[in-house]
């Protein structure tokens, strides 16, 4: 079968995202074929000056916007706002991730700008959202991962709350404020008009605290513990030490515990009252983990893996970031990109986790450098001379 276009192709973006909620959206979009055009302040969004060594751009704004162009735009000056508005007419899509309100004091929010073009998707993504006593809360992802509980049920047991490593709340943030922007694009073919989409963060977190919902939460209001890498309900289920690293391991049933006993050679166990049930082993815990780590330990990582695995036994490797990086699967499905980019030097970047079949994975293009593509836009679509061009910079406006 041939290959069509990209689902998003001839849909165009005006990108005023920063951090990552916005970004990765809109990365989401430009992958998927949208013309995704990444407005920034003069000075650059925080991403590229948040290099902890002082040597340019971070290594997330590369990531976040590979196929994406660049333009400068002070929305300050009155010019800069009119600008704006002059590309808005032409785009499909606009999104933002300031704080709430922030467009409105500018003179350029959703009202406005869906009046001058009604076919005008605007997104919004924000911590607490555009309504409600917290929308004006400060909002960062580990405010939000405080906030909505993501933190009340991590660490070790016993231990403080903790925070998730991953910046979760910001990119669970962005695959909904994706996802919210699609459903208008879809909605559009059919009603010609747009829609104002927005995405809380707070919200956006919420439902994957719903999984371990009976465990976690009693009807009583009794919260459970913290219970570090250990489960409520199910051992053995656990990180467990190997002569070389660590490996997660887990027995949902009794027919997983069963076929661990094979694996490790520990069958005078299957009859054993301590382990005879999830919830006896759940009970038994401790003494499930030390028949588990007395033999992870003797084995090295891969060892452990490869009995596991005949055994067909859910487990695998706990792998550093450096390892992932290097993985040959995702690099042979074309999830990752070797490339040499203008400011990284030579880096693996990601593409989309998102596949459509019958489209061709995009060549990952480098994030531009900051107003790169300022002449080039300008002198296109408002359709600016040169000298005009020129003027603006002048004037602080690009």
């Amino acid at each position: 079968m041939p290959e069509s276009k990209s689902p998003l192709s001839g849909v165009t973006v005006i990108d005023l995202g920063q951090i990552y909620q916005g970004p990765y959206a809109t990365f989401l979009m430009a992958q998927a074929g949208a013309d995704v055009i990444k407005v920034e302040p003069l000075h650059g969004e925080p991403l590229r000056r948040s290099d902890l060594r002082g040597e340019g751009p971070s290594f997330p704004l590369g990531f976040l916007n590979s196929n994406k162009r660049g333009v400068t735009l002070n929305l300050k000056s009155e010019e800069g706002r009119g600008l704006l508005q002059r590309l808005v007419a032409r785009a499909d899509v606009l999104l933002e991730n300031f704080a709430p309100g922030t467009m409105e004091r500018l003179g350029v929010g959703a009202e406005k700008l869906m009046t001058a073009n009604p076919r005008l998707i605007y997104a919004s993504g924000s911590g607490f959202g555009l309504s409600g006593p917290d929308r004006d809360r400060r909002a960062l992802d580990v405010t939000v991962q405080a906030s909505s509980g993501v933190m009340s049920i991590t660490g070790a047991e016993g231990g403080p709350p903790m925070r998730s490593g991953p910046a979760l709340a910001d990119f669970l943030g962005g695959v909904h404020l994706y996802s919210g922007v699609v459903t208008a694009l879809y909605e559009r073919e059919r009603s010609g008009r747009g829609r104002l989409v927005e995405v809380a963060m707070q919200e956006a977190v919420y439902p994957t605290l719903l999984s371990d919902l009976g465990l976690m939460y009693r009807g009583g209001g009794v919260q459970l513990p913290r219970r570090g890498n250990h489960h409520g309900a199910v051992a053995p289920y656990n990180v467990y030490p190997t002569r070389d690293g660590h490996i997660a391991l887990l027995c949902i049933s009794d027919e997983h515990w069963l076929r661990l006993l094979q694996a490790m050679d520990r069958e005078d166990l299957r009859d054993d009252a301590r382990f005879a049930s999830p919830v006896t082993r759940t009970e038994n815990v401790e003494e499930v983990d030390a028949v588990v780590e007395a033999w992870t330990r003797e084995l090295t990582r891969d060892e452990v893996c490869k009995l596991t695995e005949l055994h067909r036994v859910p487990s695998a490797p706990v792998r550093d970031l450096a390892e992932v990086t290097s993985d040959p699967h995702m690099h042979e499905r074309g999830m990752l990109h070797r490339i040499d980019h203008p400011e990284l030097g030579e880096v693996v970047l990601p593409g989309s986790p998102i596949r459509i079949h019958e489209t061709s994975i995009p060549e990952l293009v480098p994030s531009p450098s900051l107003g790169q593509h300022n002449d080039e836009l300008y002198g296109t679509w408002p359709g600016l001379s040169e000298e005009e061009i020129a003027g603006l910079r002048e004037r602080g406006v690009i």
